[in-house]
Order: C-alpha cells, then sequence, then structure tokens
C-alpha cells in the first residue's frame, strides 16, 4: 500500500519539520495550512525539488466540510492516507477568569474537534484495510498543566483521553493511534516570549536546551515507522526531561 500522509498545521513549527521528515523518509505527503499559503508551497517546492512526492491543501481543521474537502483531494492527488498527523493547533496565554466563551470554544474547535474531524475523514479507508496510523499532538501542558494556559491545557489533556481510547477502539483493527508531547519548543509559538523568559524555560529543562522542531519531527517518525508497530495507546514526551 501506498505511503500516504497527511500532516495538518504543516506549513510552520512542528508540524512543517514533521511533513518534511516524512516526505524524506519516503511518504507522499499532504501539507495543510489555514492562512500561511506562501509558507506552505514553499515548502512543496523544496520537498518535490529533493525528488519528494508533496502537495498543498488548504482547510481550517475546525471546519468539518472543510476537512472532508481536504481529505477527498488528497485522496484523489496522492492517495488514500495511511498515516494521518493531527499536529494543528493554536495556544495562547491569559488568566482563567479573562477567557470569553468564544475563546474556550475556538480552542476546542481546532485543538479537538480538529482531531475529531480528521480522523473521522480518513477512518472508512483504515478500517477498510485494517491498517493504518494516527499520531494526535498534545503537550507537555496536557500532561501536567499550566498556569495562565488552561484552555490549551484542557483541548491537549483531551487530545491524550482521546489517543488513549481510540487505541483501544481501533486496536482489533490494526489501527495504531498515538501521541506525542512536546515540551518548550523554540517555534514561532516561543518567540513571543521575552528573551529573559526563553533563557528561563532552557534551563528549567534538564537537558540544558529548549527543543526544535526536528525533535518532535524525529518522535513522529520513530511512531510511524514499522519499528514502532507494537506501539499504540502510547504518550511520547520529547521535553528534555521537563516535567520528569
Amino acid at each position: 500500500m501506498k505511503k500516504v500522509a497527511l500532516v495538518t498545521g504543516s506549513s510552520r513549527g512542528i508540524g512543517r519539520a514533521v511533513a518534511a521528515r516524512l516526505a524524506r523518509s519516503g511518504w507522499a505527503v499532504g501539507i495543510n495550512y489555514v492562512t500561511h499559503r506562501q509558507a506552505a508551497e514553499d515548502l512543496r517546492d523544496t520537498l518535490i525539488g529533493e525528488g519528494c512526492q508533496a502537495a498543498v491543501y488548504q482547510a481550517d481543521v475546525a471546519d468539518r466540510a472543510a476537512v472532508e474537502q481536504m481529505v477527498r483531494a488528497v485522496e484523489q492527488d496522492l492517495g488514500p492516507v495511511s498515516l494521518l498527523v493531527n499536529n494543528a493547533g493554536i495556544a495562547g496565554q491569559m488568566l482563567f477568569q479573562d477567557i470569553t466563551e468564544e475563546q474556550w470554544r475556538r480552542y476546542f474547535a481546532v485543538n479537538l474537534d480538529g482531531a475529531f474531524h480528521t480522523i473521522q475523514a480518513v477512518l472508512p479507508h483504515m478500517l477498510h484495510e485494517k491498517s493504518g496510523c494516527i499520531i494526535n499532538t498534545s503537550s507537555i501542558w496536557g500532561q501536567r498543566g499550566a498556569s495562565c494556559e488552561v484552555a490549551y491545557s484542557a483541548t491537549k489533556a483531551a487530545v491524550i483521553g482521546l489517543t488513549r481510547s481510540l487505541a483501544m477502539e481501533l486496536g482489533p483493527s490494526h489501527i495504531r493511534v498515538n501521541c506525542v508531547a512536546p515540551g518548550v519548543i523554540d517555534t514561532d509559538m516561543l518567540s513571543v516570549l521575552p528573551e529573559e523568559t526563553r533563557r528561563d524555560l532552557a534551563e528549567q529543562t534538564p537537558l540544558g536546551r529548549l527543543g526544535t522542531p526536528e525533535d518532535i519531527a524525529a518522535a513522529v517518525a520513530f511512531l510511524a515507522s514499522e519499528e514502532a508497530s507494537f506501539l499504540t495507546g502510547q504518550v511520547i514526551t520529547p521535553d528534555g526531561g521537563f516535567i520528569v
């Protein structure tokens, strides 16, 4: 069966590194974006220039119809999705009492409903083939919680619950469902923090540095590989020991 991967939120940051790593490992990769079209197309062109197979798809994962249309387009262009990486997400810092209902709903719509929509869209083929791999992206804050990031942490804790429960349900169909929970990663989300805060976070990490998108991509590539064929329902935490 052809190796076809769909990576949501893959125009920048962790998703971009994941898409690139998978493409260079022999996967035909669907690169999903919401607003950063040029970045997505630049990645596609780079990968194609290297002899990889990649295509770009615009969709807000919170929009079920848009997700279903995207998956149909991937199937037509590249083939049925055999690996889904749910990476798209939003984050932000605010006091709990300042969170509006609209903001709360948006966090869940993207971070949790997005995974719900994409999984349901690709699952029929996986069930038919009795084969497939789903990798969800949580966070260390979904495992431990974070002050001033209650909405984000709640969605990421829910992603872990989704992963573990779905792994049990889909196991008999030989579909593996796992999760990565990144630590403090040096991406655009982190760049808004003051340099002093970034240094403090690196110092709080036992390995003494911030993580890179490539660190997470390596974990995803492992979970997607045959070497992880007996792993399902697991939460891998590439965080440099931050929450040990």
